[in-house]
């Protein structure tokens, strides 16, 4: 049966087709302008007539609307209120935008006589409720806008009689509870609910959308999720649940076989069923991200062959299992730190894209070739053209680019850890120099009988911090030589372990204790040449000591700071603070060369003064000269040493990048821990102190050798003496009455020529 209007609308087009004939086309478009409100901008669609009255600040519909308007946009005015029968004599209107106005109620009868309405978009007012008794005989409308308004509940049959409704969009509002009305919409394809207050999802939610292709139900404070929510969705494609804060459990899918794409973000799910697999068998992609997941059943992805997206981001797995994932092109298990474990490039052939915990992890699947040895590459120069040639052949496919990250590199890398033979060569050199060098000049200072001064004191101390820096390059190139050509298997454990925060820790300890004693150092000389006449040695010695604990206890205080997480040891393998990364890092690195820098300045400043206060010669007779004059060699060497550092610290906080990563790990492998043993070797080559030290310690060492071997004949000969002792005291009898005779004699008789004493 032909309805009357669309009897009307042929006989009103034949018509204009008859006028448009005989008149031109002229008089075709006269009544269309006519028809155009004021200040609106129209156009013609055939018979029909498209207004847009957008952004003009009405506050009231135009008038003079004409009834062969199919488009009318309204948004972005001030309208408050709709007439109860404004609209009602546009009969081809099929879409009507009202969207960003003040509404806040709709009247029944707002919507009456269109009866041709497909799109109705009435977001971004002030809506309360959903206008119910205005949408009820809206049986052509296919999309309904609602978002963004205040919209707090829905009545249980606000949306009866929009059986064409495939669009409803009830996004960014403050729903309290689940829309139950929306069981009458069973032709309802996309369904928009995220961004509200909707605390729970009870049982058989969506029993009467079978349709239903979308749900965005994202950013809800959920706390219960019916078992039988999601299920028997048959058609169902998409459903994201992001922010479902309180979901503990993997939802029960039954029947929703269709799935192609889920999302589960933010929820506190611990653990997924072994029967993902038989309730999707179309899903190609799953986010699971910022969860609890600390297991995943072995069987889980066992037969997932369309999955190529798995996002299992900052989770708390420790292990992955392969099976089923051969497919995978994208894959993200990036913040499970507990996941340490190497993946094998044969179990994902098809990866494009990765994020990983680790960047050993990236090893198998970028390009991260084995340097070969220079015998070895004559021999394999031959063979590479071959292989590469035959594995096109096999598997045209398998040769691609894959996007890894963090991508591993020099502070990250797959075989060695220090990477060159030069810089493993000068690490161990400077790892033995430092603890024999610096092993004599603390000796000579602590153990030798000489008078230690307060400048030789200091010296001491330096020594016992150097080895420190010594231990710390020990420990990394003893991990070095362990892990030779593969690195990446333990590279995870390394970065995450005590070993390496320990590593870092004493590291940073002995370059601030080292600077902080220079600088005691360095202001002692000047004072003790400035007041050596009126402060006595033994105050100086005391206060030396006093501030010798205050470097030690400040430099443990700012050592401490990557512990508490301002700064970090474990961002890369070397497990010292670096000047790239995390804001927290990249700041504790600068303030340190801030300070350190604050440091050299002051020592500068001093010795400048000193040798500008010292008349000529003076330094030449000064009784600590040498001390002087080897404190000045320190400050030269470590301020010379130091710049290299304070440059690529400054060079990272003003982004300049033309320092390349093999040029940074050089200079903190080599140039940071090179003043430990090169201090020491100062003090041992230059300066006099330390032959007389050592020259004392040797003759002390000597004479308790000499001391023991004559305690050991004594005690030998103790008992021979003891058998002696009766004979001896008969000789002393003896000899006292023959010297009792002799005295006698020379009584009588008396020389001629008198004893004259040599003078």
């Amino acid at each position: 049966m032909v309805r009357p209007w669309a009897l009307c609308l042929t006989l009103l087009a034949a018509a204009a087709a008859a006028g448009a004939e005989r008149g031109g086309s002229a008089q075709l478009a006269a009544p269309g302008r006519a028809d155009c409100p004021s200040r609106c901008r129209c156009e013609e669609d055939g018979v029909l007539l498209r207004v847009d009255c957008s952004d003009l600040g009405l506050a009231a519909l135009p008038a003079n609307l004409s009834v062969f308007t199919s488009y009318l946009d309204l948004s972005m005015n001030n309208l408050t209120l709709l007439p109860a029968s404004g609209l009602s004599n546009l009969h081809f209107l099929e879409e009507l935008r009202l969207a960003g106005n003040d509404l806040t109620h709709i009247p029944k009868g707002a919507f009456s006589g269109l009866f041709n309405l497909k799109v109705l978009m009435l977001q971004n007012n002030q809506l309360r409720q959903v206008p119910s008794e205005a949408l009820r005989n809206l049986r052509r409308l296919q999309s309904l806008h609602l978002h963004n308004n205040r919209i707090r509940s829905l009545g249980k049959q606000c949306f009866d009689g929009l059986q064409s409704l495939e669009t409803l969009d009830l996004n960014y509002n403050s729903l309290d509870e689940f829309p139950i009305a929306i069981k009458a919409l069973s032709n309802l394809k996309e369904l928009g609910f995220h961004s509200n207050n909707i605390k729970s999802i009870p049982e058989h939610a969506f029993i009467g959308n079978p349709s239903l292709l979308t749900i965005f139900f994202y950013d809800n404070p959920i706390q219960f999720v019916g078992k039988s929510a999601f299920q028997h969705l048959p058609d169902l494609r998409t459903l994201s649940l992001n922010g479902a804060t309180e979901i503990t459990e993997f939802p029960d899918l039954t029947g929703t076989k269709s799935l192609q794409s889920l999302t589960i973000t933010g929820a506190r799910i611990t653990s997924l069923p072994s029967t993902v697999c038989d309730q999707l068998p179309n899903l190609q992609v799953l986010d699971l991200a910022w969860n609890k997941l600390h297991s995943v059943d072995p069987r889980a992805f066992s037969t997932l062959p369309s999955l190529i997206k798995l996002d299992l981001s900052s989770n708390r797995l420790s292990s992955l299992p392969a099976a089923g994932l051969h497919s995978l092109t994208h894959l993200k298990l990036a913040g499970n730190e507990g996941l340490q474990e190497l993946l094998s490039a044969e179990n994902f052939p098809k990866l494009r894209v990765m994020e990983m915990p680790y960047a050993f992890q990236c090893c198998a699947f970028v390009s991260c070739e084995r340097s070969q040895h220079p015998w070895d590459r004559e021999e394999s120069k031959d063979h590479d053209l071959e292989d590469f040639l035959l594995d096109l052949e096999e598997d045209p496919k398998s040769h691609h680019a894959v996007q890894c990250s963090p991508a591993p590199g020099p502070f990250r890398p797959c075989y060695h850890l220090f990477g060159s033979w030069l810089i493993r060569s000068g690490v161990w050199i400077i790892v033995v120099l430092s603890f024999i060098c610096n092993g004599m000049v603390a000796a000579t200072v602590f153990l030798s009988p000489n008078f230690v001064s307060p400048a030789k004191h200091l010296i001491g101390l330096l020594a016992a911090a150097n080895t420190l820096m010594g231990l710390s390059s020990g420990v990394l190139a003893v991990v070095d030589a362990l892990t030779f050509g593969s690195f990446a298997q333990y590279g995870a454990w390394w970065e995450k372990g005590t070993g390496c925060r320990v590593t870092g820790f004493l590291s940073v300890f002995s370059g601030e204790t080292c600077v902080f004693l220079l600088t005691t150092a360095a202001l002692e000389r000047g004072l003790s040449i400035r007041c050596s006449k009126r402060v006595e040695a033994k105050s100086t010695m005391g206060s030396v000591r006093l501030v010798s604990v205050f470097c030690f206890v400040l430099a443990l205080a700012i050592t401490v700071l990557p512990l508490l997480h301002v700064g970090e040891y474990g961002v890369s393998s070397l497990c010292l603070p670096l000047p790239f990364g995390e804001p927290s890092s990249l700041g504790f690195m600068v303030a340190l060369v801030l300070l350190n820098s604050l440091c050299y300045f002051v020592m500068t400043v001093t010795y400048t003064r000193l040798y500008c206060n010292l008349e000529k010669g003076e330094l030449d007779h000064f009784m600590e000269s040498a001390m002087i004059k080897h404190v000045a060699w320190l400050l030269f060497t470590n301020c010379l040493l130091y710049f290299p550092v304070a440059f690529l610290s400054f060079s990272s906080l003003l982004s300049l990048s033309f320092i390349s990563p093999e040029v940074v790990k050089s200079i903190l492998l080599v140039i940071v821990p090179l003043p430990s043993c090169l201090n020491p070797l100062l003090y041992i080559v230059f300066n006099p102190h330390f032959k007389e030290d050592l020259r004392l310690l040797l003759k002390r060492s000597g004479m308790l050798q000499r001391n023991q071997r004559t305690s050991l004949v004594s005690e030998n000969s103790e008992d021979a003496e003891k058998q002696s002792c009766d004979s001896t005291q008969a000789l002393v009898a003896l000899t006292s009455s023959e010297n009792f005779r002799g005295k006698q004699s020379t009584e009588i008789y008396h020389p001629p020529v008198p004893f004259v004493p040599c003078h």
